[in-house]
């Protein structure tokens, strides 16, 4: 069973982040996973990226996080992905498959969700509700279910508050027919390993498509941290 984490920050591009990509890189390593998806935040939440800049300047400052992760990653033989999270009216999608040209040749895609969708989904990306049961200041306090607009729902999410929205997420997924993911949504070196989460794959994973195709023919599982939050 390979393994991968599937949400994770750098401090390159994720404002509340403190691990660099390259450190990112290393710490998963020595844990033996298989591969990770770089998912910083987007320009529509907490990035780094001054918002003010023209649009080919900020994507290549976006890209910075994954692209450190990556070049480290090659080195020392981890594969790393490109992801994002976009942040919309209460819900953060993690989203797998675009890449920095795709970023370049859709401007100002931060700003309409829907037309974002439709034009990720034509490009083979695949959109994973984050913690949809979080509450929390920086997501408006609300609590925004879009079932027609994603492709499964991350069960578990290791830096959530509460257990209980976990155990909610599950509902959601169980209830709605969702494939399910987990991650750690990791934003530092200091999350204690027995709290990292993520995916298995029966097969491995070279590509964002690779994951695609694996998830939509049930070969992902979400894998839980060994220690849960309140135990």
């Amino acid at each position: 069973m390979y393994r991968y984490e599937t949400h994770l920050h750098t401090a390159e591009t994720s404002a509340c982040a403190s691990a660099t990509g390259a450190e990112q890189a290393r710490r998963y390593k020595q844990e033996g996973y298989d591969g990770i998806f770089v998912t910083d935040h987007f320009f529509n939440s907490n990035t780094t990226v001054p918002r003010d800049l023209p649009w080919a300047e900020k994507v290549e400052l976006y890209c910075k996080g994954y692209e450190n992760a990556k070049a480290e990653g090659d080195k020392i033989g981890i594969k790393v992905f490109f992801g994002i999270e976009y942040t919309f009216d209460g819900a953060d999608i993690l989203v797998y498959g675009l890449d920095k040209q795709w970023l370049l040749d859709h401007p100002d895609c931060d700003r309409d969700f829907f037309r974002f969708h439709d034009d990720a989904k034509e490009a083979g990306a695949l959109l994973i509700h984050a913690h949809p049961f979080r509450e929390a200041c920086y997501l408006n306090g609300r609590i925004n279910l879009l079932p027609k607009w994603v492709d499964g729902v991350e069960v578990y999410n290791s830096g959530n508050g509460e257990e209980s929205w976990n155990e909610h997420a599950e509902w959601y997924a169980k209830e709605f027919g969702f494939r399910k993911t987990a991650g750690s949504d990791n934003h530092h070196l200091s999350v204690p390993s027995e709290r990292l989460a993520g995916i298995g794959c029966d097969s491995e994973i070279n590509s964002c498509a690779d994951y695609r195709d694996a998830f939509f023919a049930d070969r992902v599982i979400p894998l839980y941290p060994a220690k849960r939050l309140g135990e």
